[in-house]
């Protein structure tokens, strides 16, 4: 809980740093000499001595992808290991922060610094954007001390970096908790290969929300594309289409051959409970874990993590399960 001695700030593009082009607002490099400006305006407002790395080149979140986790858990050890900082403030656009969050979570399990994510929801520079006052309320958070781990800072709230969704498009209050139910068992200990030392690679996960019209050749076309993962959002506390048999030996075969089939909720306070209705407890027996009250955000992200470390289908299923980070336990 101490203040950083010395602090990264990893820039990687997102409405923050966005200037105007023909085409509308477009992320834009340069972004440190902004941010000295501003601090050098407002010496009053408290912040750690910080280092400033961009990701080149800056990206609109839109366009996230598992490179660019990669690229930001590669940053921040280095960060770390090479430069010595002992906290991280993130800057990101806010379409896919939630998702980075969460992956950043998983890929940095056991750090030990703070990892502050934020953005904004207009650019720096704009009359009453919520820029600055986002940057500097982070900056702020880390001078007065951070647990370690992955949070996400968004008007005024500090949050946490697994269990945050975006809820609104144009609110500056976007961001929350959201409030599912959480239990679970916690890992009593992470082994070596989960932790933010071990490398990860990309890894193909893909999520489905069931639907009234669900067919099964939708499931075999998305199960055929060459899936890991599948992150099936299901109804209420876990069920689905448990009449269809067509899709239920779809889920069947491909849990068989090694795809890992997971499920969360579509509830945005629901969590998963197979065992409520017969509808749930048949397509569990397809092969399918539970994710819990897990967002969709942090399922994808700890999915992703879990293949990207090398593990077995089996081996991700097991710690799937449990709670790694507070994604499932308060």
């Amino acid at each position: 809980m101490n203040a950083p001695h010395k602090l990264l700030v990893l820039y990687t593009g997102g409405t923050i740093g966005m200037q105007m082009s023909a085409d509308g607002l477009v992320p834009a490099a340069g972004f440190e000499a902004r941010l000295r400006a501003e601090q050098a305006a407002h010496p009053e407002r408290p912040a750690p001595d910080w280092v400033f790395r961009e990701l080149a080149p800056p990206i609109d979140s839109a366009n996230m992808t598992q490179s660019h986790w990669l690229a930001m858990r590669d940053a921040i050890v280095a960060a770390v290991e090479e430069d010595g900082c002992d906290a991280v403030l993130l800057l990101h656009g806010t379409d896919t922060l939630a998702y980075s969050a969460a992956a950043l979570s998983f890929l940095l399990l056991g750090l030990g610094v703070p990892v502050l994510l934020t953005g904004s929801m207009q650019p720096a520079g704009v009359p009453g954007s919520d820029a600055w006052p986002n940057l500097f309320g982070a900056l702020a958070e880390l001078a007065r001390g951070v647990t370690p781990g992955v949070h996400l800072y968004f008007a005024g709230h500090l949050l946490h970096g697994a269990r945050t969704s975006k809820l609104r498009s144009e609110d500056f209050d976007a961001f929350a908790e959201v409030a599912r139910p959480r239990h679970g068992q916690a890992a009593a200990e992470l082994p070596a290969t989960l932790t933010w030392r071990q490398p990860r690679q990309p890894a193909n996960v893909a999520a489905l929300p069931l639907f009234p019209g669900l067919q099964a050749a939708h499931v075999q076309a998305l199960l055929a594309s060459g899936v890991q993962a599948l992150l099936l959002e299901c109804y209420g506390s876990g069920t689905g289409p448990s009449d269809d048999e067509a899709l239920l030996a779809a889920l069947r075969e491909a849990h068989a051959r090694g795809v890992v089939l997971a499920a969360i909720s579509q509830c945005a306070e629901g969590h998963v409970e197979f065992g409520v209705y017969a509808a749930g407890s048949r397509l569990a027996a397809t092969g399918l874990v539970s994710g819990g009250g897990m967002t969709r955000e942090a399922a994808l992200a700890k999915l992703f993590a879990l293949l990207g470390a090398g593990l077995a289908p089996a081996e991700v299923e097991h710690w799937f399960a449990l709670d790694l980070c507070g994604e499932l336990r308060d």
